[in-house]
């Protein structure tokens, strides 16, 4: 039996990002994986009970945890290197680093290796991020490009930058698109989405934002193009709140426009669908991104989305979405009015996008890792 492990850390941690990745490839592969193959998830702890289960144990998928390892401290030292020993214990053949981290040692302990890397905005834009950290992580991905037999990147972006940092050849990158759930593009009965709008008072019409209330998603971009749209246009933004959510209120206030602006946190995953389906046009104008997991959910909820250039977003929604300048308000309010209800050809652009973002609908993903694994 051929026996594959995973860091297995943020699948049990992480409500997204990390955690969804990890979690849908892994439960994929459980899938299209021979029965002669055996899944080993190496996990610090046993996290949250709610994400794990959503990777059930089988005969042949079963998590692992360190033995001794009790203080936070001791658990990372084990992920970084201890694992190695559990590793050659357990006659792993193959090691899947799921976000971005392989241990150290795993090259000298014969054992090959493939590695995720999802972003590089801690190297391309470090001023977003504590100096100290950008060190710390820069650290990290050099020695994971020195330990990895094979890197996927999730965008060609991704692997432009790894190229660029991490002086990696490209015949060693693989570009494996990361793939999406359906649940977004599933049907609410009216009556949920009322009540999704009476519970949240939102607005008749209004323009959506979904993602962590940070400098880097350029929500304040959304902002200064509220007055060039009509009045009863509004903006509302779901995620969690930063120190830069209060920047962005006060220059809502300082253009007149804070009663158009509604931010929202803690929202719950059916309010969030409601919400989706309740939009009119959904705005991404992050400064960068991996990949843009937003846009294809709105996509999914038959949203036309406007985003911004410099990253990989017209990877995830393809020539027929609209692209602007993340310096360019203007621009942007001219995109949003050609994608409100009424615009000229907005539904032809719903459409074409959502025959788009089918190609990460499907465990096509999990089939390209396997294949991967083959090869290796």
């Amino acid at each position: 039996m051929t026996t594959i492990a995973y860091d297995a850390k943020r699948l049990v941690r992480n409500r997204t990002g990390l955690g969804n990745y990890s979690r849908t490839l892994v439960a994929d592969l459980a899938q299209l994986l021979p029965q002669s193959y055996k899944m080993l998830l190496y996990a610090p702890d046993r996290g949250n009970d709610d994400l794990r289960s959503q990777v059930a144990e089988s005969d042949r998928l079963h998590y692992v945890y360190p033995a001794k390892a009790r203080s936070g401290l001791a658990k990372a030292v084990w992920r970084s290197w201890g694992i190695v020993k559990d590793l050659k214990r357990d006659k792993v053949e193959l090691f899947h680093g799921l976000s971005g981290e392989l241990p150290i040692g795993i090259k000298a302990a014969g054992i090959k290796s493939v590695v995720t890397i999802h972003d590089l905005i801690f190297l391309r834009h470090p001023e977003y991020y504590n100096p100290i950290d950008v060190a710390m992580y820069k650290a990290k991905f050099l020695l994971t490009c020195r330990e990895a037999d094979r890197i996927i990147a999730i965008s060609e972006c991704t692997k432009r930058d790894i190229m660029e940092y991490g002086g990696v050849e490209e015949s060693r990158i693989e570009v494996i698109y990361q793939s999406c759930g359906k649940r977004f593009a599933t049907s609410l009965t009216p009556e949920r989405i009322e009540y999704t709008r009476q519970k949240l008072q939102l607005p008749q019409r209004f323009v959506l934002n979904v993602g962590t209330l940070e400098e880097r998603k350029n929500l304040l971009l959304a902002v200064e193009s509220l007055p060039m749209l009509p009045n009863d246009i509004h903006l509302v933004a779901v995620g969690r709140r930063t120190k830069y959510t209060d920047k962005v209120e006060k220059a809502a206030q300082q253009l007149g426009v804070a009663n158009r602006l509604h931010v929202l946190s803690g929202i719950g995953d059916d309010d969030l669908q409601a919400i989706y389906n309740l939009a009119e046009t959904f705005v991404y104008p992050s400064r960068y991104e991996g990949f843009g997991i937003p846009i294809i959910e709105a996509i999914q909820s038959s949203l036309p989305v406007v985003a911004c250039t410099g990253s990989c977003l017209e990877e995830a929604g393809g020539p027929d979405c609209l692209y602007v300048s993340p310096d360019d308000p203007k621009m942007l309010a001219l995109s949003i009015k050609q994608t409100l209800k009424g615009a000229a050809g907005r539904a032809e652009r719903i459409e074409k996008s959502r025959i788009y973002v089918q190609r990460f609908e499907n465990n096509d993903t999990a089939r390209r890792v396997v294949e991967l694994y083959n090869r290796m």
